[in-house]
């Protein structure tokens, strides 16, 4: 286990913060619980520095913060977040930041995502840490701990080893990829797809929104306007009162209450699949008053009705499928993140507006797929591979 100081105070955290404002970059994740809660629970925070240039040096240093220890205030990580001279390095930055979101209405500036980076240079789609440190910094990580309580205190070693090294292996996976796409000059696609990250838009869950993450077989607008009711009231509840969804009424639960209709606790004892939690008098009265306020809503949803994908469309779909593909091996990039599946069908029905057709994504692909949609080029098969053929 490489060496690690453990910092339970502020004024400790406040030294490496201000160390760390002193270097290039400093590497960061987190440890968190979320199952019992609607938002997570930091229990740990790990940070390294780079590596010292001396070749007899043991390394940089790395820490582990307690965030749960009595007393202590993250205000100096958060200005180290601040300090736009020290690159944030995470992987898979998403659910750390909207911890910190939520904590602060924060983001760590500059960032450099690892993930999005391994991407960008090839490493294939949402390609794992774990993948990382093997190909890159050569070495194997024991993944053991991943799912133990981190709250418990005190930290066993294999939690704390399990920990340390998701910071001390990513200063060489940083420098690997940093390098490489400074080298392929691919830096603007690294940050256009790391501005997704630090856009609050991205963690902002309102519950007026929440019924468009509920899959219903029926989209009557009637029926449609008790779920988005229902899912209002449970979002609302689980925010406030920082639970899981789950833990109000599933959403099986909450379609089959949308089918129903009780009227009155009588009726709402007959649910199968309303558990004992959502049985509780405050949550069952927000549920009645949910369904009253679907029924008599005077502008229930009215969700578009599905078309039959003409033919021509369907064929144009799968010729964009072949072009994504050789362009993607062309530039190096997981395919997924030009364009998805949906995105694909959506430029074959004339959709314009769509991600796979804007930034950096139109440059690999997205006026090419333009120019094969509109009929301007074809593709030919020749000697294994995909070719572009411009036609008159």
């Amino acid at each position: 286990m490489s060496d690690f100081t453990t910092i339970t105070s502020t004024d400790a955290l406040a030294a490496f913060c201000e160390e760390a404002k002193t270097h290039p970059y400093v590497t960061i994740d987190t440890e968190f619980l979320r199952e019992r809660t609607f938002y997570s629970k930091l229990c740990l925070i790990q940070m390294a520095l780079p590596p010292a240039s001396d070749p007899k040096s043991e390394g940089g240093t790395a820490v582990l913060v307690d965030p749960l220890a009595d007393g202590i205030s993250l205000d100096p990580l958060y200005d180290l977040f601040r300090h736009e001279d020290t690159v944030k390095v995470f992987h898979a930055a998403r659910q750390d930041l909207e911890i910190f979101f939520h904590d602060a209405g924060i983001f760590p500036k500059p960032l450099f995502d690892t993930q999005i980076a391994a991407m960008v240079c090839g490493f294939g789609e949402q390609v794992g840490y774990e993948t990382l440190v093997r190909k890159i910094a050569k070495s194997s990580l024991d993944k053991s701990s991943r799912f133990t309580d981190w709250s418990q205190r005190p930290l066993s070693k294999a939690q704390q080893s399990y920990a340390i090294a998701d910071v001390t292996h990513l200063r060489a996976i940083y420098e690997s990829l940093k390098a490489q796409i400074d080298q392929s000059g691919r830096a603007p696609w690294v940050a256009e797809e790391a501005a997704v990250l630090v856009d609050p838009e991205t963690y902002i869950t309102r519950p007026a929104d929440a019924w468009q993450r509920v899959r219903t077989r029926t989209n009557s607008p009637r029926f449609m306007a008790i779920v988005r009711k229902l899912a209002e009231f449970r979002e609302e509840y689980a925010q406030s009162r920082n639970v899981p969804r789950s833990r109000v009424f599933k959403d099986d639960a909450l379609v089959e209450l949308a089918s129903t209709k009780p009227q009155d606790e009588a009726q709402l004892g007959k649910s199968r699949l309303l558990l004992r939690e959502g049985r509780k008098p405050e949550i069952a009265q927000g549920i009645l008053a949910a369904i009253k306020a679907g029924l008599e809503d005077p502008d229930p949803p009215r969700l578009p009705k599905e078309r039959p994908n003409p033919p021509g469309n369907a064929a144009l779909g799968e010729l964009l499928r072949v072009l994504l593909k050789a362009k993607a091996e062309s530039a190096g990039v997981a395919p997924k993140l030009i364009a998805t599946t949906s995105e694909l069908d959506a430029i074959a029905q004339g959709a314009r507006d769509v991600p796979a057709l804007q930034g950096w994504r139109a440059e690999v692909f997205g006026r090419d797929a333009l120019r094969l949609a509109e009929g301007h080029i074809a593709l030919s098969a020749a000697e294994g591979a995909i070719r572009v053929v411009e036609l008159a």
